[in-house]
């Protein structure tokens, strides 16, 4: 594919160094182990993560080692199943994307594999940003790039679903737990694989039709995550964010009009 693409990112988050000492609450030796290695693959995890440039396989080996065994601190371990006893015993803190002098803290192992995954999904964002920000991709970068998108949308997806309703307390207004900054995450990273989509039907000279109904698709998308941030009543934070999402949605909405022109 002959042209870049341009996309909007917040910073990457941060967190506290968690060196999960057990505080003298267990002597035994696999017990120790366990959160010597905790330690080591969570570090090693926020190292790989700040590397837009790393490799999706390298990445996803980081973060399964981590979350295999942070599970055993969410869910019991025997066999009658249910929450672990450990849950609530280490506590967490991240940094907000929108900002990052702010920080949320738990006692909470679920707020940290959160917090991680929601990480793991800004990561494949700026991937997918380093890659398209190239004067010329290639088709499997393209692909890439497309990859990219859609597995962040599904990861902030999934958080949204299943997994933040279960914190304890209230969600942090702004924060990355926020409904509305998820809801604009995947809304944005749907309409920018879309976006892919789209250059590469025009560029197989696709049918008029189909171009302006998926630049249509695409400029509602933007505008979605646009209302969504802007519910939040928040320009401080949001200014940039919404005057990216809003221009996209305005170009898209300008490229349908030229499709009916004949000027695409």
């Amino acid at each position: 594919m002959a042209s870049s693409f341009w996309f909007h990112r917040n910073p990457i988050k941060a967190s506290a160094q968690q060196k999960f000492d057990p505080k003298g609450c267990t002597t035994d030796g696999q017990a120790l182990r366990i959160c010597g290695e905790l330690r080591q693959t969570r570090t090693r995890l926020l190292e790989i993560l700040a590397v837009p440039a790393e490799s999706i396989a390298a990445v996803v080996t980081a973060y399964t080692s981590y979350i295999a065994l942070l599970q055993g601190l969410i869910q019991a371990t025997d066999e009658r199943g249910g929450e672990s006893k450990l849950r609530f015993f280490f506590k967490f803190k991240w940094t907000s994307s929108l900002d990052p002098e702010v920080g949320v803290e738990q006692q909470d192992a679920l707020f940290d594999l959160i917090h991680i995954s929601i990480t793991l999904g800004l990561w494949y964002m700026k991937h997918a940003a380093l890659l398209a920000a190239n004067e010329k991709i290639t088709a499997e970068d393209a692909k890439e790039v497309h990859r990219s998108l859609r597995l962040a949308a599904g990861i902030f997806q999934e958080m949204q679903t299943n997994y933040t309703g279960r914190l304890l307390g209230d969600v942090n207004k702004g924060s990355d737990t926020d409904p509305r900054i998820l809801l604009a995450l995947i809304s944005q990273c749907t309409a920018e694989a879309q976006e892919v989509t789209l250059a590469r039907a025009v560029e197989m000279k696709h049918t008029p039709s189909l171009i302006s109904a998926l630049a249509n698709e695409t400029a509602k998308m933007f505008s979605g995550a646009e209302a969504s941030l802007s519910a939040m009543k928040d320009d401080h934070f949001t200014s940039k964010w919404v005057h990216y999402l809003r221009l996209k949605a305005s170009l898209y909405e300008a490229f349908v009009r030229n499709v009916f022109l004949g000027k695409v």
